[in-house]
């Protein structure tokens, strides 16, 4: 007898790199603006994209300006270098949110030209930026904004740690081997098959009456 799996058994779809490559602003997966591992995944096998401008652009997690309002406070809290900056986001978002380095350098730039960073007295090459006085003035400024950004990642990380399917899929990866290794085989009764559906359906009953 042969078996024929679930279709909620089936393989998971896999995302694949748009058509843009390495650029001197771009991230190494698919383009200036993120995609790949710098977008941000949200729910099971969705992503959770950079914003764009322009018409058709993808909504993200923040606008030009709200971005250089959470880099500069990073930036006070502490001197960040720019992949410090995209380390810290996704720490705070608990990886729901990586912005990319095509992002994030542009960023930096117009917060140096707009006076609000400078880099820092450091040893190495590569100086990270500290805030200057015009910076923590537009911080007081705008404290608000600020406060509330800062909450909209915890609230980010929060749904993240809520909708994470990576355990979903390998609960049903797991379901999918152990039936085609045990029902896949010749000679497999048709008591078994039934013993076999009857405890999918009660798993599947019990799960849909989780509060």
């Amino acid at each position: 007898m042969r078996f024929f799996p679930h279709p909620f058994c089936g393989r998971t779809r896999r995302h694949h790199p748009g058509p843009h490559g390495d650029g001197p602003h771009g991230g190494p997966h698919g383009g200036p603006h993120g995609g790949g591992r710098h977008a941000a995944e949200g729910g099971w096998g969705h992503e959770h994209h950079e914003r764009r401008g322009g018409r058709g652009g993808r909504r993200g997690v923040f606008e030009a300006s709200e971005l250089r309002l959470v880099l500069l406070r990073l930036i006070a809290d502490e001197p960040r270098h720019g992949y410090d900056l995209i380390r810290a986001v996704e720490e705070l978002t608990g990886g729901g949110y990586v912005p990319s380095p095509g992002v994030i350098y542009p960023t930096l730039s117009l917060l140096e030209e707009m006076g609000h960073i400078a880099k820092a007295d450091a040893d190495g090459a590569r100086k990270p930026f500290a805030v200057t006085p015009e910076g923590t003035a537009q911080l007081a400024q705008d404290a608000a904004t600020v406060e509330a950004l800062f909450a909209r990642l915890a609230a980010l990380a929060t749904r993240r740690a809520h909708t994470d399917g990576a355990p979903i899929r390998r609960a049903m990866e797991n379901l999918r081997a152990v039936l085609m290794h045990r029902l896949g085989r010749e000679g497999v009764d048709a008591d078994t098959v039934h013993a076999a559906v009857s405890i999918i359906d009660e798993a599947a009953q019990r799960i849909e009456r989780l509060p």
